[in-house]
């Protein structure tokens, strides 16, 4: 089992900047990655940042690449999400989710465990 707490959301304008935090725990921790994806109202959800298997590289959504920064702290078992330049369009609920290190980061179906999600809110 793996068990994922976000934190770090809020109420923001636009242009300004948020950063989010994933804190994982569990005895297969090690075994999983941790990305990042939201959904706004009325939508699916979607995925927005990951890091290779290795953490050497990480991936970001067309609509959030230059904006949004994913990182990790392997000592404290957070990944986070630095997100700046903030738009209205980016109001969701973000989430993030654990997959196992060898599953293709982005489909849905290849995360085993959730986070509850996190409000945010960009207003215009």
């Amino acid at each position: 089992q793996v068990q994922l707490v976000e934190s770090g959301g809020g109420l923001v304008q636009a242009g300004g900047s948020l950063r989010l935090s994933c804190a994982a725990s569990g005895r297969t921790f090690g075994s999983y990655a941790i990305d990042w994806f939201r959904q706004a109202p009325g939508k699916e959800r979607e995925f927005v940042a990951a890091h290779s298997w290795n953490g050497g590289s990480t991936y970001a959504a067309d609509s959030v690449k230059g904006r949004f920064t994913i990182s990790r702290d392997n000592a404290k078992n957070t990944v986070y999400l630095q997100m700046n330049n903030l738009k209205p369009e980016d109001t969701a609920v973000y989430y993030c989710g654990a997959r196992r290190t060898a599953a293709r980061p982005g489909p849905g179906i290849n995360y085993d465990y959730w986070g509850q999600g996190t409000q945010v809110t960009v207003s215009s």
